[in-house]
């Protein structure tokens, strides 16, 4: 495998600033955060709230709790290694400067996710973090590969985008409020509802996408197109992680039903068992990380179907451990191809003699990976053993699930941190050597904070688990203890057969690989589905536009009309929204000469051969509105009317002279059909009217404008000031979409002016 596009020397002072702008960035923000700390240890909730637009009921701002302050704190604190990380890896590449203006506005959209207090503001953020992966997953744009896996992974988490803005906006209208906490306050209501499943199911689509679930699994290993330390970036602490979030978050509103419990642990666990199998299947460093990360997203959404507070602590603490280990694992895999010139595990061996420092972090995060004692990988499995022992639903299902996966992260942990750099010697296209500190810092110290985590856990169970599972389950959980023994238990043999059944899958893992990379050759690949799927929307895009895109411009009519027809026609026979008056008004000879002379006009106009008659005509329809206009007191509008009217009929008739003459012989075939499509879009527009001045006229538009007119505006005419002071940045638009018609129109003309003096 070839290694990530990287320089191979250090940029000046002047080229490496924006690399140490992001490091300086992060670290800020993590400053920031940390003195929530307290407060949120002591069960308060940290907010700084600001209106961004009022009249819907959105804010804009800060919602500090446990679980936001958890996935804050791990965001900017890897988001500092990381960044450090890059400054040395990515140095001397020709788009060092925007790498990292992609990295720190991918960090900012994370952090917005986990910070909003507000599902519109989240829903902003969430789909920022969707197109800032697309840049970093094709950052390497000259790349096929590349841009076929930011495409890929920017489809599927943008529809499942679509799916969670249009959840949002139905809780919201059964909520009555798009407020984190007003939603939270309103959750009996909500899991009340109709609307309930219909609810769950557009969140659950927009976190499954996000977070990789079966079947939308398939993005994520492709994603690691992008340079590694995005690799590690995306999959410890961002991301992937906002489905998670959002299942967390949403857990007080929607969970604690039977279809929640059912559907996160099905879909958990079989993503957790699948993803490990395949992370055996893979030589590259990457690969097998990329897989053990669906397995951990995996835990994790099996976790959250749960209610209980063993089970929540346990997906707490492992969501803490996940971002601890996998860090710097995948910085690990990035110095060893930056080092070797390969991360192919088959090619690599006895690199410990050559790197022993960086065989020391990937040492360290991989016994945490593994659930070995006395890392805090240990206490997450052990509590999450126990909540799945004791589990009321689906027990079985879950302590197999699990220990199946565990079993086969202990055999994927040793095969990318363990093989590498223990067993046996190859020849490698580079000379090994270890990595610099800007490199090695984050997986060292990334993995001792793992081992400290374990050896003395009550920070971190005071600090941050606690108050994550209050969030999740409300203040009145009582959440597990974390320790590193408790006796001898179901969990501690669990925890046994754990690494019993790794040690087995290690030793086999090779004949193993063989045997899945066989099958897979034999079995559906949901890659190669994607590409068939893909192929097919672009096959129904041609078909399409074959269709619709014609040229001619009665069919763009056609399409147009016939949508606004079904559209409209169908609701209101569908919703009962046809009425009549039931006061007709007294008609009076001047109403019927203003009737006849619209009639006469429309008559006019679908029986000429003629366009300068049939414009005539249309204008007399006009005219016969206008007079309407008057007879119901409103001269200016009238005036205006008459105008447009008078210059359309001038203007078509100056342009007329300029178009190709229409043959007598050919006049208009599809008379017969435009005049019924034209009398059924006059009958509906008929009905919307007839129905509107059947109830009673909302007056309180007309009242302001009325009341604010001479005070605020200095003007009687009340349609003039609308047009003028109210509606002025409209009315500008009007009248520049008026000039551009114009001046498409007078190309047109020209250009077909042009042709004909061709011609002859």
């Amino acid at each position: 495998m070839s290694s990530d596009t990287s320089g191979s020397s250090d940029t000046s002072v002047a080229q490496s600033a924006p690399g140490w702008v992001g490091v300086v960035l992060a670290a800020v923000i993590f400053v920031l955060v940390w003195p929530a700390t307290g407060p949120v240890a002591n069960g308060e909730v940290v907010r700084i709230v600001y209106d961004w637009v009022p009249s819907l009921g959105v804010t804009l701002g800060l919602r500090i709790d446990g679980l936001a302050l958890t996935f804050a704190l791990l965001i900017s604190g890897i988001g500092v290694f990381v960044m450090l990380y890059s400054t040395k890896y990515m140095a001397g590449h020709q788009h060092y400067s925007r790498f990292f203006l992609y990295l720190s506005l991918f960090m900012l959209a994370m952090l917005g996710v986990v910070l909003a207090d507000n599902l519109i503001a989240l829903f902003v953020f969430w789909e920022l973090t969707s197109i800032t992966s697309y840049l970093l997953i094709g950052f390497s744009h000259s790349s096929e590969t590349s841009r076929r896996s930011a495409l890929q992974g920017l489809l599927v988490t943008g529809a499942g985008g679509l799916a969670l803005l249009a959840g949002v906006l139905v809780l919201g209208s059964v909520a009555g409020t798009f407020d984190i906490d007003g939603v939270i306050a309103q959750a009996d209501v909500i899991k009340a509802h109709d609307l309930y499943e219909v609810i769950l199911a557009l969140f659950l689509l927009g976190a499954f996408t996000k977070s990789a679930q079966v079947p939308f699994h398939f993005w994520l290993p492709n994603a690691m197109a992008a340079p590694t330390p995005v690799s590690s970036y995306l999959h410890s602490a961002t991301m992937v992680k906002a489905g998670i979030y959002l299942m967390a978050r949403m857990h007080p509103v929607l969970g604690g039903t039977e279809v929640w419990l059912w559907t996160l642990t099905i879909f958990g666990g079989v993503t957790a068992v699948f993803a490990s199998f395949l992370a055996l299947k893979q030589t590259d460093m990457k690969q097998v990380l990329a897989y053990t990360t669906l397995m951990a997203l995996g835990t994790l959404t099996m976790g959250l179907g749960s209610s209980n507070p063993y089970a929540i602590t346990g997906a707490m603490t492992f969501l803490v451990v996940h971002s601890l280990y996998k860090a710097p694992l995948f910085l690990v895999a990035g110095i060893v191809d930056h080092e070797t010139g390969t991360r192919e595990v088959d090619r690599l061996g006895g690199l410990v003699k050559f790197m022993p420092l960086t065989a020391i972090a990937a040492g360290l995060a991989a016994l945490s990976m593994a659930g070995l004692p006395p890392f805090i990988g240990f206490i997450a499995k052990e509590v999450a053993y126990k909540a799945a022992w004791d589990a009321e639903t689906l027990s079985l299902f879950i302590v197999a699930a699990s220990l199946l996966a565990n079993a086969l992260m202990f055999a994927a942990a040793g095969v990318v941190a363990f093989r590498p750099f223990w067993v046996g010697t190859h020849a490698t296209p580079m000379d090994p050597d270890e990595g610099p500190w800007r490199m090695l810092a984050g997986p060292l110290v990334l993995a001792v904070i793992g081992l400290g985590f374990g050896l003395f856990p009550g920070w971190l169970e005071s600090t941050l688990i606690h108050p994550t599972v209050a969030s999740v389950l409300g203040a009145e959980a009582k959440p597990a203890e974390l320790y590193l023994w408790g006796g001898f238990n179901a969990a501690v043999a669990l925890s046994g057969a754990t690494i019993g059944g790794g040690l087995v899958l290690y030793l086999l893992h090779q004949r193993l690989r063989k045997g899945l990379q066989s099958a897979g050759e034999r079995l559906p690949s949901f890659d190669r589905g994607w590409d068939r799927f893909m192929d097919g929307v672009k096959a129904l895009a041609d078909w399409q536009t074959a269709r619709i895109q014609t040229g001619i411009l009665r069919h763009y009519l056609y399409m147009t009309f016939s949508v606004l027809l079904i559209a409209v026609a169908g609701t209101m026979v569908l919703k009962g929204g046809v009425e009549v008056p039931s006061d007709w008004p007294d008609f009076q000879p001047k109403h019927w000469v203003v009737v006849l002379l619209i009639v006469a006009g429309t008559a006019l106009t679908t029986i000429t051969n003629s366009r300068i008659t049939a414009i005539a005509g249309l204008g007399a329809v006009g005219i016969g509105v206008a007079l309407v206009f008057i007879i119901y007191g409103a001269p200016d509008v009238a005036i205006t009317q008459l105008l447009v009217e008078t210059l359309i009929v001038v203007l078509f008739a100056v342009a007329a002279l300029k178009l190709p003459r229409l043959k007598a012989r050919d006049g208009f075939p599809n008379r017969k059909k435009d005049a019924i499509f034209a009398t059924a879009i006059g009958a509906v527009t008929a009905a919307i009217v007839a129905t509107v001045t059947a109830g009673p006229i909302d007056r309180r538009i007309a009242d302001y404008f009325e009341k604010v007119s001479v005070p605020d505006a200095h003007g009687k005419n009340i349609v003039n000031v609308i047009l003028v002071d109210f509606r002025a940045l409209d009315t500008f638009g009007e009248v520049a979409v008026v000039a551009v018609a114009a001046i498409a129109a007078w190309g047109i003309l020209r250009t077909a002016s042009r042709k004909r003096q061709e011609d002859l």
